[in-house]
């Protein structure tokens, strides 16, 4: 099996040499990039499996690779690692496509956990048939990514499939923040932030597919409630 491939962003060598240093110690073929530019030339010829970008920098900044892969549908997995630690920019990553958003000055071996957590995502999962979830009238096919109300079908992300397919296993129990944080990020540490952006994504997705006003419903201070009334 070919190493997966990661691409450095950031305009600091010496970030790009201690990251670099920790993804080869984890079986990784590392590339790097000093400025957005140089990562959006690199995007075009190399099949990357994921990128770790930062957001300051001259010469097109992160938010506009963020932008550039928006822009051109691609599926790269990337986690923001940044100084900035305004609640907005990190939504904005996020709801950009970032997967991950970790702030420094951070934990190298932290970041590498994160890094095979989501490249664990782009593993094929190998099933007798595909998986099908079914709450109601609400289906969730897990291999396609694909929520299905009524014959009608909507596309999800990896991450709000996950979120689904947690919350459709669990209906009416309250998931705690940290639980949810470890079952989709695989960290205890949760990020009260990240899983609030998601949230709020797959909320717009699940809200207009029945009568039911709510479906993921916020219990203050300690987590998440999924209701399949109404479906």
């Amino acid at each position: 099996m070919n190493p997966d491939k990661i691409l450095i962003v950031d305009d600091e060598s010496e970030i790009r040499q201690l990251i670099r240093i920790h993804v080869e110690q984890a079986g990784m073929e590392v590339f790097e990039a000093e400025s957005g530019q140089e990562a959006i030339a690199q995007l075009k010829g190399t099949p990357f499996s994921l990128m770790i970008l930062d957001l300051m920098m001259d010469d097109r900044n992160g938010f506009e690779v963020l932008n550039y892969l928006r822009e051109n549908e691609s599926e790269l997995l990337v986690i923001v690692l940044s100084a900035r630690r305004d609640e907005e920019d990190k939504i904005t990553a996020l709801g950009l496509g970032a997967v991950d958003f970790v702030t420094k000055p951070f934990s190298p071996m932290e970041l590498i956990a994160r890094l095979q957590t989501n490249l664990r995502r782009l593993r094929p999962k190998v099933h007798l048939k595909t998986p099908v979830i079914q709450l109601n009238n609400l289906e969730l096919d897990v291999d396609n990514l694909l929520l299905i109300n009524n014959g009608e079908r909507y596309t999800l992300t990896q991450m709000e499939c996950e979120l689904t397919h947690l919350f459709m296993r669990n209906p009416d129990r309250v998931l705690t923040k940290r639980e949810i944080y470890k079952q989709i990020w695989n960290h205890e540490n949760y990020d009260d932030n990240t899983l609030s952006v998601f949230i709020n994504r797959l909320r717009k997705k699940l809200e207009p597919l029945s009568s039911s006003p709510q479906h993921i419903h916020t219990i203050r201070s300690v987590g998440y409630r999924f209701s399949g009334d109404g479906l």
